[in-house]
């Protein structure tokens, strides 16, 4: 997902005075803001890449807030969502927050407590974004080993000496650390601690 310069929030409501005030909103603090009218529209723009916060009304007819949620847990998993609602249903928002989302708001509701909770949910983005991509790189670093390497590599985050890993894989001691080296030189590790920030637990990944 590419980021612009200016943040973009996409607000989706289908009361067309609630989307206009909340677009001058959120422009007025020099904020990007698509307005929708239903979630249908959202998903087929080319703004649902490019969005960093969704402002959300949860009751909408044909495809609800609730049930764009679930699809954007798919589609878009590092987008938060701030719920915005005219009904006072606090088993609805309870549900929304369990499943991800970052805020419920009951209309009317304070704008600078909306603004607030926008910039934290943008800033939530751009982190979400930035640890993505860290994995994606480590994914294809570890792609990019061999399974001989691979093999040497889990023997090693499994605490075991050269010896060891030597004796499993049935090689000699200056195989594994021929094998050893390669390894954390394609991960970028320039030592133990390195590839152990990098790879945590093996059986976690």
């Amino acid at each position: 997902m590419a980021t612009d310069k200016r943040s973009l929030v996409c607000v989706i409501d289908d009361d067309a005075m609630v989307r206009e005030s909340l677009r001058l909103l959120l422009e007025a603090l020099g904020m990007a803001c698509s307005a929708f009218g239903d979630c249908r529209s959202f998903l087929e723009s080319a703004d649902l890449k490019r969005c960093h916060c969704l402002i959300l009304d949860v009751r909408m007819p044909g495809i609800s807030g609730t049930v764009l949620q679930e699809m954007l847990q798919v589609q878009a998993p590092y987008l938060p969502i701030i719920f915005i609602s005219g009904h006072g249903d606090i088993p609805l928002a309870v549900e929304a927050m369990r499943k991800g989302a970052v805020d419920f708001m009951q209309k009317p509701f304070n704008e600078q407590l909306l603004l607030d909770r926008v910039q934290k949910a943008i800033a939530l983005c751009q982190s979400r974004l930035t640890a993505a991509s860290k994995q994606h790189d480590l994914d294809s670093r570890l792609a990019s080993l061999t399974p001989r390497e691979r093999e040497v590599l889990d023997g090693i985050l499994a605490g075991l000496p050269n010896k060891r890993i030597a004796t499993q894989l049935d090689i000699s001691i200056k195989t594994v650390e021929q094998h050893r080296a390669r390894a954390m030189g394609k991960l970028g590790a320039r030592n133990l601690a390195d590839l152990f920030i990098m790879l945590g637990n093996p059986s976690q990944r």
